[in-house]
C-alpha cells in the first residue's frame, strides 16, 4: 500500500448527530430528530471550522455520524463552501460521506457527487431481512441492493458496512453472506464483529453475541475469503482492493493530525487533544475543550492505533527488545528493518499484544 508520509496527512472529520432511528447496537453520539435545526448546526460548524483554521492542506474530509446523508443539499453546499473558505484542499482529496439505504436517493447521490463527495460508505449491516430487522435497520435487502446499484452508477469509490458474529451465526451462514457481498464487486468492505456496548438497547435487553471461540473462527474465515478475493485486510475490520484504502481512517491509524468538527468530535493536532460535548446543545453553548498530552500519552495512542494496521510497519525504537522478542516468540508480530506489524494471530489477540508492548 502506497501512502503519504503521515506528517503530511491532515484529516477533517465532521459529525452529523442525527438519524432516522436509533439502532439497538449503536453507542455513537446520535439521536432521532424530526425537526433538525440546520441553521444552528451550521453556526456551530462554522465556529469550529474557523477555530482550527490552518495553512496546511486538508488531505481528507469525512462526514460521519449519525446519518450525514440526511443533510439537505443547501446545507452541505454551505458547509463545503465554509471549508474551502478556511482551508486549502489537497488536489487529490478524499471526501467521504456515510449513508444508509433508507436515507439517500439516486438524485441525492448525484447532487452530493457534484459538490465534491467522492467516496460513499453505505451502512448495509446484513444481507437478509431477518437480521436487518434484528439489527434495527429500517431498510430491506431489496432497498440495500438497489442503493448499491445506484451508488455504483455515480461513485467509483464505495464502501459497504456489514456486521457479523451475530448470536448463533454459523461460519457457513456468514460465508454465504460474505460471498453475496463480494459478488457486488465493491472496492472496500468494513466488516465489524457485533459487540454489545453499555448504554445501548441491546445491552439493556441482555442480548448475546457469538462466543469468543466462534468469533475467532468467523474472523479467520473472513480474512481467508477476503484475501483470496484480492481485498486483503489493511486494518482489523477493513478490507480493500489495492489503492482503495480509506485515507481518512488511515490518518487516524497512522497517528497523523486531524480536526474534529461538531458534537462529540475529537481532534489531534500535535500534542493538542480536542474534544466536543456529545449533546448538540452543550456543543453549541460550550464549544471545544482541549488539553496538551504528554509525549508518552501520545505515543501510547499511536501504538494503540498503529497496531491495528495489518500492512504498515510500526517503528520499534521505543519498544524494549525483550518485549519484541516475546511477541515474536508468540507469533503475534513480524519484524523487519522498518518496524513491526501484527500477524493474523496477533490481530486476534490485539489487546494482549498491545498490553505486552506497552507494559
Amino acid at each position: 500500500m502506497q501512502q503519504k508520509n503521515p506528517s503530511h496527512l491532515l484529516g477533517l472529520y465532521i459529525h452529523w448527530p442525527y438519524c432516522l432511528s436509533k439502532c439497538p447496537y449503536c453507542d455513537f453520539a446520535s439521536s432521532v430528530c424530526k425537526n433538525i435545526d440546520e441553521e444552528a448546526l451550521f453556526w456551530g460548524y462554522k465556529r469550529d471550522l474557523q477555530q482550527f483554521k490552518t495553512d496546511r492542506p486538508i488531505t481528507s474530509i469525512f462526514f460521519g455520524g449519525g446519518t450525514p446523508s440526511l443533510m439537505s443539499l443547501p446545507f452541505l453546499e454551505k458547509i463545503i463552501a465554509e471549508i474551502r473558505k478556511n482551508y486549502s484542499l489537497a488536489s487529490d482529496i478524499e471526501i467521504s460521506m456515510e449513508a444508509n439505504p433508507d436515507a439517500i436517493s439516486l438524485v441525492k447521490m448525484r447532487q452530493f457527487y457534484e459538490l465534491g463527495i467522492n467516496r460513499l460508505s453505505i451502512g448495509v449491516q446484513a444481507l437478509n431481512d431477518k437480521d436487518l430487522a434484528f439489527l434495527g435497520r429500517k431498510h430491506s435487502l431489496v432497498r440495500a441492493l438497489e442503493c448499491i446499484d445506484e451508488a455504483k452508477s455515480v461513485f467509483h469509490n464505495i464502501n459497504m458496512d456489514l456486521i457479523y458474529a451475530r448470536q448463533k451465526q454459523s461460519v457457513t451462514a456468514w460465508e454465504k453472506e460474505l460471498t453475496k457481498a463480494l459478488s457486488l464487486n465493491l472496492p472496500h468492505y468494513s466488516l465489524y464483529q457485533l459487540t454489545i456496548e453499555e448504554n445501548t438497547i441491546f445491552y439493556k435487553q441482555h442480548q448475546k453475541v457469538a462466543t469468543d471461540i466462534q468469533a475467532q473462527k468467523l474472523y479467520i474465515e473472513t480474512d481467508k475469503i477476503m484475501t483470496n478475493k484480492g481485498l486483503p485486510a489493511y486494518e482489523v475490520s477493513n478490507y480493500a482492493k489495492p489503492g482503495f484504502e480509506c485515507r481518512h481512517n488511515l490518518t487516524y491509524w497512522l497517528g497523523a493530525d486531524y480536526i474534529g468538527i461538531g458534537p462529540a468530535a475529537h481532534g489531534r493536532l500535535g500534542l493538542i487533544a480536542t474534544e466536543n460535548p456529545r449533546s448538540v446543545q452543550a456543543w453549541l453553548h460550550q464549544g471545544t475543550t482541549s488539553e496538551t498530552l504528554t509525549k508518552d500519552q501520545r505515543y501510547m495512542e499511536k501504538l494503540l492505533m498503529g497496531l491495528r494496521l495489518r500492512n504498515h510497519d510500526f517503528p520499534t525504537q521505543d519498544i524494549p527488545q525483550h518485549k519484541l522478542q516475546e511477541a515474536l516468540n508468540k507469533g503475534w508480530i513480524i519484524q523487519n528493518k522498518q518496524g513491526i506489524r501484527p500477524t493474523l494471530q496477533g490481530t486476534i489477540v490485539l489487546n494482549q499484544l498491545t498490553l505486552l508492548l506497552l507494559n
